[in-house]
């Protein structure tokens, strides 16, 4: 179908039945292949011997990687570029009157979504799955690194496709995607389009589930049966948080034959008859001790929850990564690992070297006493998440925070949400609003200065001066190192392109300080 000219693209129709394989897909295009959740299914599908090309708008990281590999990439999107592709894939940025698309229908080349393809590479593994609002990069990583690190057998060398790098302990990074020779997939499902409904694993994770892409589910409601059916999904288990409102009316709502399957955890203290029959795992302990640099906690799994474990266990779990948020990404992992088969203290132990999905709490640098470290955080839930973890890991410093908000209809939707997260911060500059697939003009009026007049409604600290609206990032870069002391500590904060700025951080830093110094 087309709509003026453009195809009509559905992100939620399934391509693929269950007996499908990746071998029938032909020479396969990607449109946009220099994005993180795209580059992945690229390289996994190159892996497997597909041949596989693609095009971006512009060179990054993604696409220099790719054509190390040996996978062609053309910078910039012409009709020219799907010529002969059997399969072309989308993901939900694309338009329906990007050129490429419109070629693949003219030649009748088969369209299918990013998730399609995800979706098919499911086939014949043991799949885990990890959804939800916050937390499904690094409960992903945390799961393939427990899998990489300790498996064994068939649980050694899984495929995962994660969305994000994978940061090493030496301070390098290793990508999200890999076709391993395990029988085991770990992989990201996103729920803002709705398309992550097309994914029957053996195991389901749900992180988190406060409301959010109200732009495609419209309400809560929507999005939340859109978990709940999800979890229904599931094979074999569903392992499910229950520290927010959100996921714990999700465990309620599920089918009881399904929440019979359910392994629940958090820090919660609830009654068996809110569990909905679920099994439930404790984080119990939970803290971070001023200059230790590791987040501890206890995990209590009950007696009968997995096979073979026919008393309770309470495993002693450390991180280097921080915050209580954590602590629940490193139970989900371990418990998904135990299903999988692996005993507990091993993953446990596994979990400790981990250090971090890129971009989530990552120290870019250092310099003359001010360190700069970048974090994905997004949502107002995640921002006052990594902002507590800072309080506690830096607990004298002073924070200073330069947010891009990511999306103008979530900062329409969660403008003061932002201005409450963001107040627990010293300092605050917020940047011009990157707009993925939206457009200004769509949003008349919705800018920076969206959060900083809800700020002003704050019973703050001083109440003015604490937060300021920079529509250039790269000027906000500048003014806030004008403003940190040594000792301190400055976030670059957003799901765009606002980590670009950390290098301009620390060579300003630099230069601010030897001016200084002079």
């Amino acid at each position: 179908m087309t709509n003026g000219g453009a195809i009509d693209l559905d992100p939620t129709l399934p391509a693929f039945g269950p007996d499908d394989d990746v071998q029938q897909l032909g020479r396969t295009h990607f449109i946009g292949i220099g994005g993180a959740g795209m580059s992945v299914l690229a390289e996994m599908l190159h892996e497997r011997g597909v041949e596989v090309d693609g095009s971006d708008r512009e060179a990054n990281a993604k696409t220099q990687r790719l054509e190390s590999l040996g996978i062609p990439v053309t910078i910039g999107q012409a009709a020219a570029n799907v010529e002969g592709a059997r399969t072309v894939v989308y993901s939900s940025a694309i338009r329906g009157d990007n050129p490429e698309i419109v070629a693949a229908r003219e030649q009748n080349s088969r369209i299918v979504h990013r998730s399609d393809i995800l979706a098919l590479l499911m086939h014949g593994t043991r799949a885990v799955t990890v959804a939800g609002a916050h937390g499904k990069t690094t409960t992903s990583s945390l799961l393939a690194h427990i899998l990489v690190t300790a498996g064994s057998g068939a649980l050694a060398d899984p495929s995962y496709a994660i969305g994000g790098s994978i940061q090493r302990p030496d301070g390098t990074s290793s990508d999200g995607g890999h076709a391993g020779s395990g029988d085991v997939l770990v992989a990201e499902a996103d729920e803002s389009d709705g398309s992550f409904l097309k994914y029957h694993p053996d195991i389901a994770i749900v992180t988190h589930a406060e409301a959010d892409h109200l732009d495609h589910y419209h309400d809560e409601e929507h999005y939340q049966a859109a978990f709940v059916e999800y979890a229904g999904h599931a094979h074999d288990r569903v392992i499910i948080s229950i520290d927010d409102d959100g996921a714990l009316g999700i465990l309620q709502a599920l089918d009881p034959s399904v929440a019979a399957r359910a392994i629940a955890y958090g820090t919660r203290e609830l009654a068996a008859a809110e569990l909905n029959g679920a099994a439930f795992a404790r984080i119990e302990e939970e803290r971070e001790e001023a200059g230790s640099g590791e987040e501890r906690f206890t995990l209590q799994i009950p007696s009968g929850a997995f096979e073979g474990v026919e008393d309770d266990v309470r495993v002693p779990v450390a991180l280097r990564i921080p915050g209580a948020h954590n602590a629940r990404n490193a139970a989900a992992a371990i418990l998904a690992a135990m299903q999988l088969g692996m005993e507990p203290h091993a993953a446990a132990a596994a979990v400790h070297d981990f250090a971090g999905a890129a971009r989530r709490f990552q120290l870019r640098g250092c310099e003359k006493g001010v360190s700069v470290i970048d974090d994905y955080a997004h949502h107002p839930t995640e921002i006052r998440a990594l902002l507590e973890a800072a309080r506690r890991r830096y607990p004298q410093a002073g924070i200073h925070v330069l947010f891009q908000p990511h999306l103008f209809s979530r900062t329409k939707y969660f403008a003061h949400e932002f201005a409450e997260a963001l107040s627990l911060a010293d300092d605050v500059i917020v940047s011009g609003v990157y707009p993925a697939r939206e457009r200004q003009e769509d949003f008349p009026g919705i800018g920076a200065s969206s959060i900083v007049s809800a700020a002003a409604e704050l019973p703050h600290e001083p109440p003015t001066g604490w937060i300021r609206a920079v529509e250039d990032m790269h000027t906000a870069a500048q003014m806030i190192v004008m403003r940190a002391h040594h000792d301190d500590v400055i976030f670059t904060v957003g799901a765009g392109d606002i980590t670009d700025t950390d290098p301009v951080l620390l060579h300003a830093l630099q230069a601010h300080r030897e001016a200084c110094e002079a």
